[in-house]
């Protein structure tokens, strides 16, 4: 079994009933979800002019090879009723596999560790809750350092 981290995101509609149905689904699908940090509320990234995120980062554990785990975390945004239509746009629900265990995947549809993860608050913040000595793979560096180090005027808070 291999430890997995995942950021789960919405930014449209009843957010945290999306974080809700998003998480249930995990369970039933993929794994159960061992630990589970706050919700944090997020001002839009990369695009700034859409609503507030509500984020949180689940970890679990799962024997799933990382392509079926994209293929199902997919399905389930396709479920929840996701549309990509614009990068970085408004969603219902958005899910990021943030860590593998401490494998470097990098394919076409799937690079892991999360390669922005170090430049996003709405990441560090609900990471560190629940993972603050995990080390980076890449940067071999502690979630807590990486976080202490980034600086951003992104308002990040508990929901």
């Amino acid at each position: 079994m291999i430890g997995v981290y995942l950021l789960l995101g919405s930014n449209l509609g009843d957010r945290i009933s999306y974080l809700r149905q998003a998480r249930s689904l995990i369970g039933e699908t993929v794994a159960k979800v061992i630990q589970a940090s706050s919700v944090y509320e997020t001002q839009s990234w990369g695009k700034t002019d859409e609503p507030d995120y509500l984020n949180q980062v689940l970890y679990l554990k799962t024997d799933l090879h990382p392509g079926l785990l994209l293929e199902k975390l997919l399905g389930i945004e396709t479920i929840m009723g996701r549309k990509r239509e614009v990068k970085w746009g408004s969603r219902i629900i958005d899910i990021d596999i943030l860590f593998y265990g401490d494998q470097k995947i990098n394919e076409p549809n799937l690079v892991v560790p999360h390669p922005e993860l170090h430049n996003r608050m709405f990441t560090l913040a609900p990471l560190n809750e629940i993972a603050p000595n995990f080390v980076h793979p890449v940067f071999q560096k502690k979630i807590s350092d990486l976080k202490s180090e980034l600086k951003s005027d992104l308002t990040v808070k508990m929901f």
